[in-house]
């Protein structure tokens, strides 16, 4: 099809994606005017479901947002109503909430790698294709998620929606010989980990880079996952900055635009990405040393000296050396474990706000919590990563669709093919997607 004229591609559905979402396209004489990410799944309303709830009940509650990151959610919802009580909870739970949220961090980052990224790169439709030409890596991505789930279901109860997660801590904290198994299982993933590095160092990455503001938390002397401040890396100048967690609200926005039924986010009025890019960018030079030594020889440079990667097809890359990071930073909790005297800190209820947020896979998850002085809650916030991402997707999407038309004759379902890719490069709560973009085309 001839690039001239004017044409409009309708994505009319997005299949297996956790959520309901298209995708528009407009292009005129060659120039991509409009990219557009429609979701249009009916809104949720946990946030109205959160008021009137006891202050006890945000973590079991959001955790049900996502089937995927809940850990997230329970991680982020108890670090703000902890915060509303004014209560900092003992250091050994904090290890064990820590090795819980690694435990996600595996299951969830391997399984974008292996089962719904890696087929892009590798020219197969799905995961069941790679597994017939590349068995042995969907094998050990496979036992990489099991894991995961494996120390998700010992501290959290189960792999999903976890229960055993409570404010102030766990209702049950576990011995060092149940630990112990984990270690075992922990020391095969690790060199699973690396061989993953190895394996996705060796893709073909296009060449492309995001302009937007890189947004995560920062905690120096750590790889921020659980707590942190805000760290803000801005485009072009390079410049790092932090905000307190209060002022979230005050610095980036949400807007509901007439496309999509999820809010948009800006930071100070600009286009920012969350998730692996920027987690690498931020703290990058506290990774573990075997994680830093992974990314050294998988060409990303070395952390140590801040280096900046803003390919998002090289998000999987950086997804394979967290995946290295989480298995080595949960060694390392196991090793070092002393049981806590109490499964759970006392968190008395009194009148506040409170602020949590947390780096779930994706990226930065924030919540806020008002509670009266008997501990209901008054009104909550929560701002996801997908939200904020969209103003960076839609942007990929535009820069890809535009670079494919400076090509002659490209047909609809290469278009297509590319804009499916540009999305997972930012998994945005994509379930088990491979080939979710079904096109309709309108003539104008």
């Amino acid at each position: 099809m001839t690039h001239r004229g004017s044409r409009v591609l309708h994505v009319g559905s997005l299949s297996r994606v956790e959520g309901e979402g298209a995708l528009h396209l407009s292009v005129h004489d060659g120039t991509v005017t409009d990219a557009r990410l429609r979701i249009y799944e009916p809104p949720r309303f946990f946030e109205a479901f959160l008021r009137g709830r006891s202050y006890t009940e945000p973590p079991d509650i959001t955790a049900r947002v996502c089937g995927i990151c809940p850990v997230a959610y329970q991680m982020s919802a108890c670090a703000a109503i902890e915060d509303a009580c004014g209560i900092t909870v003992d250091p050994a739970l904090r290890a064990l909430r820590r090795l819980l949220y690694c435990g996600e961090w595996i299951e969830s980052q391997t399984l974008h790698i292996h089962l719904l990224h890696a087929p892009d790169f590798l020219g197969c439709d799905s995961a069941v294709e790679l597994a017939r030409t590349a068995r042995d890596h969907v094998e050990r991505g496979l036992r990489l998620k099991q894991t995961g789930n494996a120390i998700l279901e010992l501290l959290g109860g189960r792999a999903i929606h976890p229960v055993n997660v409570r404010v102030g801590g766990f209702h049950r904290t576990p011995t060092a010989a149940e630990l112990a198994p984990l270690a075992a299982l922990l020391e095969r993933a690790l060199d699973d980990a690396r061989q993953t590095v190895a394996w996705v160092s060796g893709f073909d990455f296009p060449d492309a880079e995001t302009d937007a503001d890189l947004f995560a938390l920062a905690e120096p002397g750590t790889y921020a996952i659980e707590s942190g401040t805000p760290a803000v890396l801005r485009a072009g100048s390079g410049t790092l900055s932090t905000f307190p967690l209060h002022t979230f609200l005050d610095r980036v926005h949400e807007e509901h635009l007439p496309h999509s039924t999820a809010l948009h986010s800006t930071l100070d009025g600009r286009r920012h990405l969350t998730g692996p890019l920027a987690r690498f960018a931020v703290s990058g030079r506290w990774l573990s040393r075997t994680a830093v030594e992974a990314a050294r020889a998988a060409g990303l440079g070395d952390p140590y000296e801040g280096v900046v990667c803003r390919n998002p097809y090289r998000s999987i890359l950086v997804r394979a050396v967290e995946v290295v990071y989480a298995v080595d930073e949960a060694l390392r909790i196991i090793d070092a474990y002393e049981p806590p005297r109490h499964p759970y800190t006392d968190v008395p209820a009194v009148a506040g706000t409170g602020h949590g947020a947390t780096e779930a896979p994706r990226g930065l998850l924030y919540h806020r919590y008002l509670l009266d002085a008997a501990g209901t809650v008054t009104d909550a916030r929560l701002v996801p990563p997908t939200a904020q991402n969209q103003g960076a997707i839609e942007d990929d999407l535009r820069r890809t669709a535009q670079d494919a038309m400076a090509h002659d004759a490209v047909a609809d379902e290469e278009l297509t093919r590319l804009c499916e890719r540009a999305i997972r490069n930012h998994d945005p709560c994509i379930s088990c997607a491979t080939h979710f973009l079904d096109l309709t085309i309108d003539r104008i």
